[in-house]
C-alpha cells in the first residue's frame, strides 16, 4: 500500500477516476526500461519517475557534453563530463526519491539485450540509430513485451507502440533499414531543442497508459508530428504476415548482428579503418607542401557559415554519389565534416567507387579547431 507521503505526492493522480489509488499502486509495482538517456530519454525518464513508476531501467553509455544541453533536459552544466545514466538518475531521484532507478552504462547489444530487458514490463526506445531500433524491436518481440517507439529529426517526430502479440512490430513498418548515410542523425542534421520534449512526453504518456491498462494507445497507428505547422497526422499500421520476426513464418528466431544488418558500425566501434584516417596536425603539415591534397567538405552548405577550411570543395554527403564525376580519382583527397562521421561514410562510398587516394580527417573540423586553429567555431 502507498504511504501517507506517497498519497500526498500522487494526489493529483488519485483524483483521476481512471487512475485512482488502484492505478497508482499499479504504477508503483510496475517497471520500464528506457533505452537512451539523451533527447528522448530525458523527458521520458523524468516523467516516469515523477509519475511514480516503481522501477525504471536507464541504459546509455555516453557522457554529457555541452552540445547535449540544448535539448537533453535531464542534464545540466554541473553534469558535463559525467556519465549520462548517472546524471539522469540523480535528476530523477531529485524529483522522486521513491523511484528505484537501475542504470546500465553499457551498449545495448545482442549479447546483453535479452537479459537486461527480460525483467521490465515495457520497453521504451529513446535511441538515435537504426541498429538499436531494430534490436529493441526484436527483443520486444522475442520477449513478448510492448515497445514504445519514438524518433526525431529537425522539426519532425514520430511515435507509436509496437506489440507483436496483438499488432504490428517495427519491422512490419520498416522491413529493411535505409541505405547507410541516407538518413542523417541529429548530430549531423540538427534537431529543434523542444522537439524531443514533445515526442518524449508522448512516449511517456503511452508507457503510463500501457502500465495502467487505460485508454487507447498508438498501437496500430504511427503518429507524425511537424513542429513548423504544428500538425499531428496518423498513419494506420497493419501486421505484415510476411514479417521476418512476427509474421506467420518467422525467419528471425534469435538476435542477429544489427550493425551488419544496417550496414553501419555501432557507436561503440570506430567508423573507419585506421589507414583511412589522417590527423588534423598531419593534414595541416601536408597542406603546406607542394603536393597538398584536395579538401572535400561533405557538410551541408549552411554549416559552412559557422566554420570552414579555406579552399575546400563542398559536396554534401547526400549528393556525393551523383557527383563523383566532379572528382579526380588520381588526386589525393582528404574528406572532412563536423566530427568525422559523415566524412568516414563518404570515404567508404568513394573507395567503393574506385577512389584509392582518399583519407578521412579524424575528428572532423572540431579536431582542426582543437588542434590547429582555435579561432574556428565548434558546434
Amino acid at each position: 500500500m502507498l504511504t501517507h507521503d506517497q498519497i500526498l505526492r500522487y494526489s493529483r493522480h488519485l483524483l483521476i477516476p481512471e487512475v485512482g489509488l488502484t492505478g497508482q499502486q499499479k504504477l508503483h509495482n510496475a517497471s520500464a526500461l528506457i533505452i537512451g538517456a539523451g533527447g528522448l530519454g530525458s523527458p521520458i525518464a523524468l516523467y516516469l519517475a515523477a509519475a511514480g513508476v516503481g522501477r525504471i531501467g536507464l541504459l546509455d553509455y555516453d557522457v554529457v557534453e555541452e552540445t547535449n544541453l540544448q535539448r537533453q533536459i535531464a542534464h545540466g552544466m554541473s553534469s558535463l563530463g559525467k556519465r549520462k545514466v548517472e546524471s539522469a538518475r540523480a535528476r530523477m531521484l531529485d524529483i522522486n526519491p521513491d523511484a528505484k532507478v537501475e542504470t546500465y552504462d553499457q551498449p545495448f547489444t545482442s549479447a546483453n539485450a535479452l537479459q537486461i530487458a527480460a525483467n521490465y514490463d515495457v520497453l521504451i526506445d529513446g535511441s538515435d540509430n537504426f541498429p538499436t531500433r531494430y534490436l529493441s524491436n526484436d527483443v520486444a518481440v522475442l520477449l513478448g513485451k510492448p515497445l514504445v517507439y519514438g524518433s526525431i529529426f529537425r522539426f519532425d517526430g514520430q511515435a507509436s507502440v509496437f506489440d507483436a502479440r496483438t499488432g504490428p512490430c517495427y519491422r512490419c513498418l520498416f522491413p529493411e533499414p535505409p541505405p547507410p548515410g541516407l538518413v542523417p542523425t541529429c548530430a549531423e542534421g540538427g534537431v529543434l531543442g523542444v522537439l524531443p520534449g514533445v515526442i518524449g512526453s508522448i512516449q511517456a504518456t503511452e508507457a503510463l497508459k500501457i502500465l495502467l491498462g487505460i485508454g487507447d494507445t498508438l498501437q496500430g497507428r504511427l503518429l507524425l508530428y511537424n513542429a513548423l505547422d504544428m500538425s499531428f497526422d496518423f498513419v494506420t499500421l497493419r501486421k505484415n504476415p510476411q514479417c521476418r520476426i512476427c509474421g506467420e513464418n518467422p525467419q528471425i528466431t534469435q538476435l542477429i548482428d544489427y550493425e551488419a544488418f544496417c550496414g553501419v558500425p555501432g557507436q561503440n566501434h570506430p567508423v573507419s579503418a585506421e589507414d583511412w584516417d589522417i590527423t588534423a596536425p598531419e593534414l595541416a603539415r601536408r597542406l603546406q607542401t607542394d603536393s597538398a591534397p584536395l579538401l572535400l567538405d561533405v557538410r551541408e552548405p549552411h554549416e559552412l557559415q559557422i566554420s570552414a577550411l579555406p579552399g575546400a570543395l563542398n559536396i554534401p554527403l547526400g549528393t556525393l554519389a551523383a557527383r563523383l564525376s566532379e572528382l579526380d580519382s588520381a588526386r589525393e583527397m582528404v574528406v572532412l565534416c563536423r566530427a568525422g562521421t559523415r566524412s568516414s561514410r563518404a570515404v567508404g562510398l568513394l573507395t567503393a567507387a574506385g577512389f584509392r587516394r582518399v583519407k578521412n580527417l579524424q575528428g572532423g573540423i572540431h579536431a582542426w579547431a582543437r588542434e590547429v586553429d582555435p579561432s574556428l567555431a565548434v558546434y
